[in-house]
């Protein structure tokens, strides 16, 4: 089976009507999520120790948890 250059260069799934928009959509997300996530470490790294140990929190896992890599320990990762 052969394949010329344009079907190498220029898959076909990449051409399909909307490909752009959704393709634009996932960056948009992407991006939207990572200030949605500043946010959420900024304003937990405002808080004092007292108030993260009442969350369950510890300081040094503040990242984690805003970026869903902990569960509480009553529930499942999904």
């Amino acid at each position: 089976m052969s394949a010329t250059l344009s079907t190498i260069i220029h898959p076909a799934a990449a051409t399909s009507p909307g490909s752009s928009l959704r393709t634009a959509t996932a960056y948009w997300k992407r991006i939207r999520r990572h200030f949605v996530d500043r946010a959420a470490i900024a304003h937990l790294r405002d808080l004092d120790d007292d108030a993260l140990r009442d969350i369950g929190l510890a300081y040094s896992e503040i990242e984690a948890a805003v970026r869903g890599f902990m569960t509480a320990p009553n529930r499942t990762r999904l």
